[in-house]
C-alpha cells in the first residue's frame, strides 16, 4: 500500500510538470558520482530536482517527459558490479517499482532523444547548469536539424526546466511535510544531546560527534550541511566549520546543525553557555535575538510578504543594538543607513526542503513573493559582536543565532 502511494506522489508531480510545460520534451538528469580521492568517492547524493520527480536514488539516471509519457533511462543490471557496489534496479524493475511509462538503458539516451525531439516545439532542461549537458543538448538538437530535408523540424525554443520545478517544490505536500517534521525532530534531539554533553574543556569536534551520532542513530542518512559548532569568538564567523577549538568556561557555544532524512533537510541553530549559565551581557544579547525571532515568526502567515518577517526581526535587533550602546542615533536612522549590518549581516531566513537553501525565487517581477500554505522556511536572526571601535568590552566576541524551521499553514505557521 505504501509503495503504491509513493508511486502516485511522484507520478502526480511529473504530471504537474508536464501541464506546466504544455508541450515539448523535458530532460532532467540526476547528479553524477564524485571522486573524493584515488579509488574513493564521496557518498552519493542524487540531484534534488530529479529525485523530486522520480524517487529514484541511483546515479547515472535521466528522466524524460515527452508526449504525456514519463521515461526513465538508467543503468542495466550488472551482477559483477552489484557484488562490489550493491543492488541496481535496472530498467525493467525500475519501470514497475517507480511507476514510469517506459524505462531504457542509459546508453540509449542520445539516440532516443534525437527521435523524441522530432517535431517538438521546445526542449526543457537545466540550461547552463553543466557544460557537458549543454553540449549534449546541442548534439540532440543538431541531430534533429540534420533531418530538415526529410520534413522534420527541431525545437525552436530551449527553456530552463528548473524554473517550472522550483515553483512546484515551493509548496510542500503532505508526504514532504511529514518527512521534514521527522528530520526536524531528529535534529532537535541531536541539539539536546549536544547541550547535555557540553562542558568546559571538551573540544568543539567532540560536541559535533554527538550531533552526528544522534542523526545516524535515528535513521538520518547525512548531516544536511557541515555542522557549525562554534565556541566563543568563533560564533562570530557565520560559516565556521573548523570545529577544532576547546570550549572554555564563560563562553557561549553556537551550534547550527541539521540532518537530511530521505533527501529532506532540517536546519536548527541554538546558542547556550558552555558552563550552563549566561553572563549578564550574554543574556542581554540572547534575549534581543530571541525577541527578534518571535517578532519574525509572528508574521509568517499566508499573504504576508516574504520580506516582512525579516524586516520585523531587523527592527527588534536594531533597537536592541541601540539599547546595548553598540549603535547610536535614532532607530529610523539606523534602519535607513543599515548600520545594524555591522552586527547582523544576513537575511532572517531561506526556503527549506530537499536543499538546505531550497528551490524557489524570493521575488516575482520585482516584488517579494507572498507566503502560501505549504511553504517551509527558516527563521534565524542573529547578533555577532566582533571587537572594534565603539564596542563595549563586555559585549565583545558574543555571537548568538537562534533558528527554527517553520511551515506556513492556512491559519498561520
Amino acid at each position: 500500500m505504501q509503495e503504491a502511494e509513493n508511486i502516485s506522489i511522484y507520478r502526480r508531480r511529473r504530471e504537474q510538470l508536464a501541464q506546466a510545460m504544455r508541450s515539448g520534451v523535458a530532460v532532467i538528469a540526476t547528479a553524477p558520482e564524485r571522486v573524493r580521492n584515488r579509488d574513493s568517492h564521496f557518498p552519493y547524493r542524487f540531484d534534488s530536482h530529479f529525485y523530486y520527480l522520480t524517487g529514484f536514488a541511483e546515479p547515472e539516471a535521466v528522466l524524460v517527459l515527452s508526449s504525456g509519457k514519463s521515461i526513465l533511462f538508467c543503468r542495466e543490471r550488472n551482477p559483477e558490479r552489484e557484488v562490489w557496489d550493491g543492488f541496481r534496479y535496472g530498467p525493467e524493475r525500475a519501470k514497475e517499482r517507480f511507476g514510469f511509462d517506459e524505462a531504457h538503458p542509459i546508453d540509449e539516451l542520445d539516440d532516443a532523444l534525437a527521435q523524441l525531439l522530432e517535431n517538438q516545439p521546445a526542449l526543457f532542461y537545466p540550461v547552463g547548469d553543466d557544460a557537458q549537458w549543454d553540449a549534449r543538448a546541442m548534439g540532440w538538437l543538431n541531430a534533429v536539424r540534420a533531418k530538415v530535408r526529410a520534413g522534420v523540424s527541431a525545437p525552436d525554443r530551449v527553456q530552463d526546466v528548473r524554473t517550472l520545478i522550483d515553483d512546484q517544490r515551493l509548496i510542500k505536500d503532505t508526504h514532504e511535510q511529514n518527512l521534514m517534521r521527522r528530520a526536524a525532530r531528529i535534529a532537535a534531539g541531536a541539539h539536546r544531546r549536544a547541550m547535555q554533553s557540553t562542558r568546559p574543556g571538551r573540544s568543539e569536534y567532540e560536541v559535533e560527534a554527538e550531533l552526528l551520532y544522534e542523526f545516524r542513530r535515528n535513521g538520518a542518512q547525512f548531516p544536511a550541511y557541515s555542522p557549525i559548532v562554534a565556541g566563543g569568538a568563533n560564533a562570530c564567523v557565520l560559516h565556521y566549520v573548523a570545529n577544532d577549538a576547546p570550549l572554555r568556561d564563560g563562553d557561549l557555544l553556537l551550534i547550527d546543525a541539521g540532518c537530511e532524512l530521505d533527501g529532506y533537510a532540517s536546519d536548527i541553530t541554538r546558542t547556550f553557555p558552555v558552563s550552563g549559565r549566561f553572563s549578564g551581557a550574554q543574556r542581554e544579547v540572547y534575549e534581543i535575538v530571541l525577541a527578534a525571532q518571535r517578532a519574525a515568526i509572528a508574521l509568517v502567515k499566508p499573504g504576508t510578504s516574504w520580506i516582512a518577517p525579516h524586516d520585523a526581526a531587523v527592527r527588534v535587533l536594531a533597537q536592541g543594538m541601540l539599547d546595548l550602546k553598540l549603535l547610536s542615533g535614532s532607530l529610523d536612522a539606523v534602519l535607513e543607513k543599515e548600520t545594524y549590518k555591522r552586527f547582523y549581516m544576513h537575511r532572517t531566513g531561506h526556503w527549506l526542503g530537499l536543499d538546505v537553501h531550497d528551490a524557489g525565487d524570493y521575488k516575482r517581477e520585482g516584488d517579494w513573493r507572498a507566503l502560501e500554505p505549504g511553504m517551509v522556511l527558516t527563521v534565524e536572526p542573529g547578533c555577532y559582536v566582533r571587537p572594534g571601535p565603539g564596542v563595549p568590552e563586555r559585549l565583545r566576541d558574543i555571537g548568538v543565532r537562534i533558528e527554527d524551521d517553520v511551515l506556513v499553514t492556512a491559519q498561520g505557521c
